[in-house]
C-alpha cells in the first residue's frame, strides 16, 4: 500500500469520526411534547392517558423498573392500602371505591387483584403490578434516565423545559409533568441528630432490637409500623413528636394512623411499658453522659446509652463535645419524674418524606407549599406549579391541595386527579373540551342517583373532585370529576361556557359536626336532618352564576365551596346506598324542582295522556318523552330502527336527541321507587 493510499484512508477514517461526533452532538437533545418525570403510579397513570389520546410523550425513570419507591418502603413490607376484592357487586366503577391499588384504564382485567388477593398486600407486589400495567399497555418509558437538572427554556416561542440526565442527554418538552413522589427523608436539625438512625436505614429484623429501649421520633404510620415490628422484642418503646397521635378513623384522613399499625396504643393505654409523649423536636437534644459523670452505663447493644434532654438545659460547653454532658444537663436532675428520664439504646427518626427540590434550576423550581411544613411544592388549583407555567405536579407531590383533608396523596385518590389534569391538558393545548354527557332535564335526577351510588372518583376524592352540571334550560351538560378549588376558572379549564340558567355541583363530603366516631348518636338517619350527617354523603350546591375566586376564598370554614344559592344534603346511609324513595329520591327531586322551577316527576304513558288532555302545560317528563313519541329504548340499534320506521320523529331543537345508554336502567329504577302522592 502506497503512502498516498494510507494517508487517504486515514483522512477518510478521521472524517467519519468527526461526522459521527457531530451527529452524536445533534442527537444529544431529544424533543417531546410531554415529559413525564417518574414511572411511579402517577407517572404511569398519566402515561396511559397520554398514550390513549395519542400524544407525543416520554416517561423518564432513573431506576430499572417502575415504582422503585415500593422496593424499599414501607420498610416492613406491608401496604396499608386496602385491596377489597369481594364486594358483592360486579360494577367495575363501584368496586374501585374499595380497590386502593389499581390504576385506571379501559382494560377491565388490568387490576391489582391479578397480582395479590391479600387485603393488605405485600409491598413487593406493587412494583410487579406497575410493571404489568406498563408492559400490557405498551407505555413509552425510558428507564435508567437519572435526571439531575431541570431548567426552563424557550421552545417555539413558548416556555418549555429541558431535562438533563447523567449521560448528558437533554430532553426538551413543551409540558413537564412531575410525578417523582416524595422520597427524601424529612429531618429536623437539633443537637445530637447525628446520633439518630433514620427510618430509611434501620434494620428490619426484630431480633436486632431484643431487650433494647427505643425512642422513636414521630407518630405517623412509619413510626407506628416500626414500633409494631419490634413490639415483642424491645424492652420499651416511646414515641415523641409535637402533635398527639391522629387516628384515621377519627379524622377520615387515610394518611393518619391506621388501625393496622396501632397495636402500641394497647400497650400504652394498658400500661405495658410503652408510651407516647408530645414535645417540639427543635427543643430537644440527644446526648451521651460524659466520662466524669459518675458510674458508667452500657446499653443493651454494648454502646453508651443515649439520653433525651432539652436544649435550654445545656450549658455553654466552651467548645467541648456537646454530645457528652453531665447529669445536671438532663431533665431528670431538675424534675425527678420527667417522662423520658431513662436512657435509650436507640433513637430512630420516622418523620416521613419530602419533595426533592434540588434537581430544579432557579428558573424552573416551584415554590414550597405553605402547608405540610414546606415538604411539598406549591401548585395551583389545577395542579400547575406556582410560577412555573406548563409544569404540572402529579401524584403524592401534589398533595398540598388537599393535605390532611382528602386522599390526593395516595394512589386511590391521585389516579383521579391525574385524569382531571389530563383533561385540562387536552383543553389547553389541543382545544378539546372537557367530556360532557348531555341529558334532558327530566333525566337529571336519574343520572345523579347513578353517580352517587357508583362513581368512585368523587367518593375517593371527597370535597376535592366534584361533578358539575351546566344547566341549559330543557337540557343540561354533565361534567364529571372537576377540581372544585378551580371552579372559578371552570370555563377556561373545561372549554364549556356557562349559560344564564346557572349550575349545580355534586360533591361527596363528611360532616363538620365533630362527634365521637364510635359513640352513640354518631350517625344521622332522619332525612329531614340530613345536613347534620357526619359520615360521607352527597351534597348538591346550586349557583345562579359562577362563583368568583373571592367567593372561594371567603367560603365558610370547612366548606369545599362558596356559599350557594341553595344547598341539599342527602342523608348519610349506613350501606352507602342512596337509592331509597323516601329518604333519598324524593328529597332530591324536590330540591331539583326548586332550583329548576319545573316539575320533574316521572309518569306512566296513561298519566301523560290524561295530563295532556287536561293541562295546557303537561309535566316536563311528558313533554320530553311521551308527547314526542320517545321513551327509554333498549339500545342505539333499536333507536335507529324506530326512527327509520317512522315510529319516533327526529325532532330538532334545543333538546338533545340521544339518551345515554345506561339511563334506561337508572330511569326505570327511579320510576319504580318514587311515591308520586307525596
Amino acid at each position: 500500500m502506497s503512502v498516498i493510499q494510507l494517508l487517504s484512508r486515514l483522512l477518510c477514517v478521521l472524517s467519519l469520526a468527526t461526522s459521527g461526533a457531530a451527529l452524536h452532538g445533534r442527537n444529544n437533545t431529544v424533543s417531546h411534547e410531554y415529559c413525564v418525570l417518574g414511572a411511579g403510579p402517577a407517572g404511569l397513570q398519566m402515561g396511559y392517558f397520554l398514550s390513549r389520546s395519542q400524544r407525543d410523550y416520554i416517561v423518564l425513570e432513573r431506576n430499572t423498573g417502575p415504582g422503585s419507591f415500593f422496593n424499599i418502603y414501607p420498610r416492613h413490607r406491608k401496604l396499608i392500602s386496602i385491596n377489597k376484592i369481594y364486594t358483592g357487586r360486579r360494577n367495575k366503577e363501584f368496586n374501585l371505591r374499595h380497590d386502593w391499588n389499581s390504576l385506571l384504564s379501559d382494560r377491565p382485567d388490568l387490576l391489582f387483584q391479578r397480582i395479590s388477593r391479600e387485603f393488605y398486600p405485600n409491598a413487593d407486589d406493587f412494583p410487579r403490578y406497575l410493571s404489568m400495567f406498563e408492559k400490557e399497555l405498551g407505555l413509552k418509558v425510558k428507564y435508567g434516565a437519572d435526571i439531575g437538572k431541570i431548567i426552563a427554556s424557550e421552545l417555539n416561542g413558548n416556555r418549555g423545559y429541558t431535562l438533563s440526565d447523567q449521560n448528558g442527554v437533554n430532553y426538551q418538552c413543551r409540558v413537564l409533568l412531575v410525578s417523582t413522589g416524595l422520597w427524601v427523608p424529612q429531618q429536623v436539625d437539633f443537637l445530637g441528630s447525628d446520633l439518630v438512625e433514620g427510618y430509611e436505614s434501620i434494620p428490619t429484623d426484630p431480633e436486632e432490637f431484643k431487650e433494647q429501649a427505643v425512642l422513636i421520633l414521630g407518630k405517623g404510620n412509619s413510626a407506628f409500623e416500626t414500633a409494631q415490628s419490634i413490639l415483642g422484642r424491645a424492652s420499651r418503646i416511646h414515641l415523641y413528636s409535637p402533635s398527639p397521635v391522629r387516628l384515621a378513623w377519627q379524622t377520615h384522613y387515610v394518611g393518619d394512623l391506621r388501625a393496622v399499625n396501632n397495636e402500641l396504643l394497647d400497650t400504652y393505654q394498658l400500661k405495658s411499658l410503652d408510651g407516647l409523649v408530645e414535645g417540639r423536636l427543635e427543643d430537644i437534644a440527644i446526648v451521651r453522659r460524659g466520662k466524669d459523670s459518675g458510674k458508667r452505663r452500657t446499653s443493651a447493644v454494648g454502646k453508651e446509652p443515649l439520653y433525651l434532654t432539652l436544649t435550654e438545659l445545656l450549658d455553654d460547653q466552651n467548645g467541648k463535645n456537646i454530645s457528652e454532658v453531665t447529669g445536671q444537663n438532663l431533665p431528670g436532675y431538675h424534675t425527678d419524674n420527667f417522662s423520658l428520664r431513662q436512657p435509650y439504646d436507640r433513637v430512630i427518626r420516622c418523620l416521613g418524606f419530602r419533595f426533592n427540590f434540588s434537581i430544579f434550576d432557579g428558573s424552573a423550581r416551584p415554590p414550597q407549599s405553605s402547608g405540610a411544613r414546606g415538604r411539598l411544592p406549591g401548585v395551583t388549583a389545577w395542579y400547575e406549579g406556582r410560577g412555573t407555567p406548563n409544569m404540572f405536579v402529579l401524584g403524592t407531590a401534589a398533595h398540598s391541595r388537599d393535605y390532611r383533608s382528602s386522599a390526593g396523596g395516595f394512589v386511590h385518590g391521585f389516579r383521579y386527579t391525574v385524569r382531571a389534569v389530563h383533561k385540562i391538558l387536552e383543553q389547553r393545548y389541543h382545544n378539546i373540551a372537557w367530556a360532557a354527557t348531555t341529558l334532558p332535564i327530566s333525566q337529571l335526577q336519574s343520572w345523579i342517583l347513578k353517580r352517587v351510588n357508583e362513581a368512585s372518583g368523587p367518593y375517593q376524592m371527597f370535597a376535592v373532585l366534584g361533578d358539575i352540571i351546566l344547566l341549559r334550560g330543557s337540557y343540561c351538560e354533565y361534567l364529571e370529576e372537576f377540581p372544585l378549588q378551580a371552579l372559578p376558572q371552570l370555563s377556561a379549564l373545561s372549554g364549556r361556557p356557562l349559560s344564564d340558567h346557572g349550575l349545580l355541583v355534586l360533591v361527596m363530603q363528611y360532616g363538620l359536626n365533630r362527634t365521637d366516631t364510635l359513640g352513640p348518636g354518631r350517625a344521622e338517619s332522619e332525612w329531614t336532618k340530613a345536613w347534620r350527617s357526619n359520615f360521607l354523603h352527597p351534597v348538591l350546591y346550586y349557583y345562579n352564576t359562577l362563583p368568583t375566586e373571592k367567593d372561594r376564598r371567603q367560603r365558610p370554614v370547612g366548606w369545599p365551596l362558596p356559599r350557594p344559592g341553595a344547598i341539599h344534603h342527602m342523608v348519610e346511609d349506613f350501606l352507602t346506598e342512596w337509592d331509597q324513595p323516601i329518604s333519598h329520591s324524593q328529597p332530591l327531586r324536590r330540591f331539583l324542582e326548586h332550583c329548576l322551577q319545573t316539575d320533574l316527576r316521572a309518569f306512566y304513558a296513561e298519566s301523560c295522556f290524561l295530563l295532556s288532555l287536561t293541562s295546557r302545560t303537561p309535566p316536563l317528563f311528558c313533554r320530553q318523552g311521551y308527547l314526542r313519541k320517545q321513551g327509554i329504548v333498549g339500545n342505539s340499534h333499536l333507536w335507529k330502527h324506530a326512527r327509520e320506521a317512522g315510529l319516533m320523529a327526529d325532532h330538532q331543537g334545543d333538546i338533545p336527541e340521544s339518551v345515554p345508554e345506561n339511563l334506561k336502567h337508572a330511569a326505570a329504577a327511579v320510576v319504580s321507587t318514587m311515591n308520586f302522592d307525596l
